[in-house]
């Protein structure tokens, strides 16, 4: 009688989903904004509209893809995986377009922290992308600041 009333096993945790291309860039997204250890709403925000623009998704099916994604980045591979998706599944251009998707991420909250800019660099890097493209990036991203 206890047992039924107080189980001793906690329910098994419904498993995450294989990443794909979709999954890996927001998991990255949410990556660049923990960055910094501080997940603000504007953050949250920017990468719902970097979703629902990039996967043509309404704005509640894009907040249940982030929240999907922020379980992937907590409990996934690490970046040099996420990425070796992404450079396996999107063309070039398309990921130096990933690349400054995620600058806006970095910079929604209005500070510029060197945990993210690294974070960056990182991913940058491991989506293969040239020195030329990444400094055009960033140039891009704080000149728009």
């Amino acid at each position: 009688m206890f047992e039924r009333l107080f189980p001793s096993r906690k329910p098994k945790a419904k498993p995450l989903p294989q990443p794909n291309a979709q999954l890996a860039l927001g998991a990255l997204l949410v990556r660049v904004a923990f960055a910094d250890r501080q997940y603000r709403a504007s953050e949250v925000g920017q990468i719902d509209r970097i979703l629902a623009a990039t996967f043509g998704l309404k704005p509640l099916e894009a907040a249940k893809l982030r929240a999907t994604c922020e379980a992937l980045e907590r409990d996934a591979p690490g970046t040099p995986e996420f990425a070796r998706i992404l450079r396996d599944e999107v063309p070039y251009d398309d990921r130096r377009a990933l690349a400054q998707a995620m600058w806006s991420v970095a910079l929604a909250d209005g500070e510029r922290a060197d945990d993210e800019e690294a974070m960056l660099e990182q991913i940058e890097e491991a989506l293969g992308l040239s020195a030329e493209d990444i400094a055009q990036a960033r140039k891009t991203a704080l000149n728009d600041d």
